[in-house]
């Protein structure tokens, strides 16, 4: 790491510890062997602004300190250069670092940064809107858009919030081309990931690999009251994708057609989208920090 240079993007208002003095946190942590620069990104229209400094500064890895939406927007900027992402989880579900095995401990998380492992990763779009997690539509999309407008985070406002929500969410039909073929579902909801879970260990794709070049298609179909438990503990045991109530595709090129324009999701963050959600992938688009030992 010596002589390396790294730029923290800390977001004070991203994930569910908003009280913390992150700055403050990373300055006592910050590798002395490198020459560290912290940006404080306090003000949502300062974001052009940080971005520009960063990819003028040439720095060798970028560390995005907050939740999965800083983590999504550094990440999208960082694409096809030679800048790293590096990740502080900050956030309220950290489901890119979970998966990349990126400790939730944040002094043990700056070793990682310390050690300075990479590895090249995939992209997803939707709609031309990047994304390195999940993306996709129906109930999950609906808990975002909720999720983002709460006043409270963290795992039990999701939690909460999923849970009053499901009484009232009807599934709808959609229709899903995957690389060419076409399949119907009446879903509660359709999930595109390029890596595995949404985040706070909640797997919706549980074979999918930031570095295979496929995005992976899970489509929850309608459901009763009685699966819920059995769904949940599938969800957390990583084998949602046994589930006889979840249909599988995997590929290069995904459409998705609802009956009308309506919210979809990307990496965790909300968005009104056209009623047909183009859906891509991007290989090897981004130099990301992992565990020595991380294989995808």
């Amino acid at each position: 790491m010596s002589g390396k240079r790294i730029a923290f993007i800390v977001n004070p208002n991203s994930g569910s510890n908003r009280g913390t003095n992150r700055v403050e946190l990373i300055n006592k942590l910050m590798p002395s062997s490198a020459e560290c620069t912290v940006i404080e990104w306090k003000e949502i229209n300062d974001r052009d602004r940080i971005f520009a400094q960063v990819l003028e500064g040439n720095y060798d890895i970028a560390v995005a300190c907050g939740g999965d939406g800083t983590v999504n927007q550094l990440a999208h900027v960082l694409c096809g250069t030679n800048t790293a992402l590096g990740i502080l989880p900050f956030g309220s579900g950290n489901g890119l670092a979970r998966h990349l095995g990126i400790p939730m401990n944040v002094a043990a998380a700056m070793r990682i940064i310390e050690a300075g492992h990479s590895m090249i990763m995939d992209k997803g779009t939707i709609n031309n809107l990047s994304f390195f997690c999940t993306a996709g539509t129906g109930f999950d999309a609906r808990i975002g858009q909720l999720f983002a407008e709460s006043k409270t985070r963290g795992f039990w406002t999701y939690a909460k919030i999923t849970l009053r929500e499901l009484r009232r969410f009807s599934p709808e039909i959609y229709t899903i081309e995957v690389d060419g073929i076409t399949y119907r579902h009446r879903a509660f909801l359709v999930t595109v990931a390029n890596a595995g879970q949404y985040g706070n260990n909640a797997w919706i794709a549980p074979l999918a690999l930031v570095n295979d070049g496929i995005l992976h298609v899970s489509v929850l179909g309608s459901f009763s009251w009685y699966d819920v438990p059995a769904l949940i503990w599938r969800m957390f045991g990583q084998s949602i994708d046994r589930s006889n109530l979840v249909n599988t595709y995997s590929g290069r090129s995904i459409k998705i057609t609802r009956a009308e324009a309506g919210p979809a999701h990307f990496d965790g963050e909300p968005a009104m989208l056209d009623k047909e959600l183009q859906i891509d992938i991007t290989p090897s688009a981004l130099n990301v920090i992992v565990p020595k030992d991380f294989k995808g």
